[in-house]
């Protein structure tokens, strides 16, 4: 039973989909979450899998297992909306063709509505290019102190404006040297089901 506990973990995780003991308990066939959170527990002490925090998602990859071949790594959360601390925890991997690219890429899912009608939803998974500066409309993952924020960059005489895609939410202005641009978002993708689910 531990092995299909961790065979069932490893691929989601690898997904970047780190799963609830609650959905590791339904897909394995356990009949309580306990007894799911003792095999994953094990896993850990026997360093299969590591623990990031408390939180619900918190188990992940040891780093010796983190090996991408064409996958680009998903660095936890971003938020479309107020700024919000960034996570840099890397929660799995994607398959893209950017992996191969000379460029530098990560993953990054989409917290908050503010870019809707951009295309842009929750749960969404943006591939961003590392890049330091952008041109006026692109999307970009935008550092400002500790936040994190994915927006639509513009500028205006002196101030940088970070612009939602939705009329509910307000701009962000900063000031240039407030600003530190992670990249260009170059892809989104959504899924319609969890990566690693086993459907019906």
């Amino acid at each position: 039973m531990r092995e299909k506990v961790y065979q069932y973990t490893h691929q989601r995780l690898l997904n970047g989909n780190p799963p609830t003991i609650r959905e590791v308990q339904k897909a394995v066939g356990l009949k309580a979450a306990e007894s799911a959170r003792a095999h994953l527990e094990a896993l850990v002490e026997e360093g299969r899998l590591v623990k990031r925090s408390t939180r619900s998602r918190s188990y992940a990859l040891p780093p010796d297992q983190q090996s991408s071949g064409g996958r680009i790594p998903i660095l936890g959360q971003v938020q479309a909306g107020a700024l919000t601390t960034a996570v840099q925890d890397i929660e799995g991997y994607v398959e893209s063709k950017h992996a191969n690219s000379d460029h530098q890429f990560f993953a990054l899912k989409v917290r908050g509505l503010s870019m809707r009608d951009a295309g842009i939803l929750p749960n969404d998974l943006v591939i961003v290019r590392q890049q330091a500066a952008a041109l006026p409309g692109d999307i970009v993952v935008a550092l400002v102190e500790d936040d994190a924020t994915v927006k639509r960059l513009k500028f205006a005489s002196n101030r940088v404006i970070l612009q939602a895609e939705n009329p509910d939410f307000a701009d962000i202005e900063v000031r240039p040297e407030e600003l530190n641009l992670l990249g260009k978002v170059v892809e989104v993708r959504r899924y319609y089901e969890p990566l690693g689910s086993a459907g019906l």
